[in-house]
């Protein structure tokens, strides 16, 4: 069974599914639809309107996102980046102990099914630019500017 539930934020719809366990995805949506919410869901949809209201920075959520073996590597990494804060994709790939994986790990980034609470906008080019995010580079940049890691 997937649970559902939505939430309109500052920068576009969040649809939130559950399967019943944990949170399996948070993504981008142009609207909303309808509504089939569990604990989780409805969990995820209160601290993410905290987290954009500014009174919360870190999510407690049960978190099921499917992946490759590599791909849960680098979001678990993805999840030690502290809120206003950035690193390289190559940075990443030091981490996981392969420093030459940064295009790798800029695929898995983009393959991230949980926006905002694995923080993969927080990852950015070796050169200190935005890029490559899936929910789109003004989403990106409004979340950093949000968590005072983007100060332009």
């Amino acid at each position: 069974m997937t649970y559902v539930s939505y939430l309109e934020s500052p920068i576009g719809y969040l649809r939130i599914l559950s399967n019943g366990n944990a949170i399996t995805e948070i993504k981008f949506m142009d609207s909303d639809g309808p509504e089939d919410p569990d604990t989780h869901t409805e969990s995820a949809r209160t601290q993410l309107r905290e987290y954009f209201s500014g009174t919360r920075d870190t999510f407690q959520l049960d978190l099921q996102p499917q992946g490759t073996e590599f791909e849960q590597k680098v979001w678990e990494k993805l999840l030690e980046i502290p809120t206003g804060s950035t690193v390289t994709y190559g940075t990443i790939a030091q981490r996981i102990g392969d420093s030459k994986a940064s295009q790798a790990v800029g695929r898995a980034n983009g393959k991230n099914p949980i926006a905002v609470v694995i923080p993969c906008h927080r990852v950015i080019g070796s050169d200190n630019k935005l890029i490559g995010y899936a929910g789109g580079l003004k989403r990106k940049e409004w979340l950093l500017k949000h968590e005072g890691a983007l100060l332009l």
